[in-house]
């Protein structure tokens, strides 16, 4: 049964739009340029760049981090399968209907962060997949300012005693066991609770506890965040080792992160990494049938080099592919 059209949107950002571009022209980080907007807050302290597609760039204390709508990519692969209605409480839930028929809801709040992800079966079962309630119910009076440059942790790097290649798994080199050792494996060090998504995402030293596949055989064209279509065979391995990991539990979570080299500038590589994760996960969905529910998305633009270098570097523009539900399970 398929929902009514879409009638309110999280308020994360203004619904800017992309110019017109010729037919079969990807999309291209120059128009996104011409696109933002920007507004200066908190007496010239926080820059807010707004761009087409519900991101939200924000710059502050030194600190650059990229926000999108969690929601974007279930109404890209839903059409009139997804409705969102905005709570009492401010909180906005998404739904979409999947061709199975079962229903995921997607809570936000009005921060934009993603407060719950569940999924509805048919039989009226319901399975959470991402529960972040505990760690912002009483966020509310925090303030979206405080907030909004991100949650840092005090964490130190790990001591890994792995091999290299089995700790950093390189995808073009990796069997479907390598990938599915890797992605299946418990974090190589003890944790003491569980975690927020923001915070997964806003602390590279914590995702560091996790064993990671770099997919660095996906190459975009330059200044595109669009995977071009004969290279979508390439994600098929990857999504039959998720779909392995799904089919045992249906509430994995998986962090789909995209990089660039250090050419250009730190807004634009961000916007085009987030850009570039986000397509990704509509590949492994749309192709290959990994739940869409199952999948989030986050772009860090030129941080984490591999190569430490200003030059245009391919290595440096990569996908990394973690499991990141040990990080948010209960302790």
């Amino acid at each position: 049964m398929a929902a009514p059209a879409s009638t309110a949107r999280p308020p994360t950002t203004t619904q800017f739009q992309l110019p017109p571009r010729p037919a079969g022209q990807p999309p291209r980080v120059d128009e996104l340029q011409k696109a933002r907007h920007t507004r200066v807050e908190d007496g010239g302290r926080r820059t807010v760049i707004e761009e087409p597609g519900n991101r939200t760039i924000i710059k502050q204390d030194n600190r650059l981090i990229i926000r999108h709508d969690e929601t974007e990519r279930f109404r890209l692969l839903g059409g009139t399968n997804v409705r969102s209605d905005r709570r009492p409480d401010g909180m906005v839930e998404t739904f979409y209907v999947r061709p199975d028929g079962v229903r995921i809801v997607s809570v936000v709040d009005g921060n934009g962060r993603l407060i719950r992800r569940y999924r509805r079966e048919i039989d009226g079962r319901e399975r959470s997949i991402i529960d972040n309630r505990r760690f912002w119910g009483t966020a509310a009076a925090i303030g979206a300012g405080a907030i909004a440059v991100g949650v840092l942790l005090s964490l130190p790097p790990p001591v890994v005693t792995l091999p290299p290649e089995r700790y950093i798994v390189a995808y073009d080199r990796a069997s479907d066991d390598d990938l599915y050792e890797a992605l299946s494996a418990e974090p190589i060090e003890r944790l003491d609770r569980a975690y927020a998504l923001e915070e997964i995402r806003d602390n590279y030293a914590l995702r560091q506890r996790l064993r990671r596949i770099d997919l660095d055989a996906i190459h975009f064209e330059f200044g595109s965040w669009q995977v071009p279509e004969d290279q979508y065979p390439i994600l098929e391995r990857i999504a039959r080792v998720m779909l392995r990991l799904v089919d045992r539990n249906p509430e994995e979570v998986f962090l789909v992160a995209a990089f660039t080299d250090a050419v250009g500038s730190d807004v634009d590589n961000l916007s085009l990494s987030d850009r570039r994760a986000d397509s990704v996960a509509q590949i492994l969905t749309a192709s290959f049938g990994v739940p869409p529910e199952n999948l989030v998305t986050q772009g860090y633009g030129s941080q984490f080099l591999k190569i430490d270098t200003p030059a245009p570097e391919p290595r440096n523009r990569r996908v990394e592919i973690q499991r990141i539900t040990p990080l948010m399970a209960e302790r």
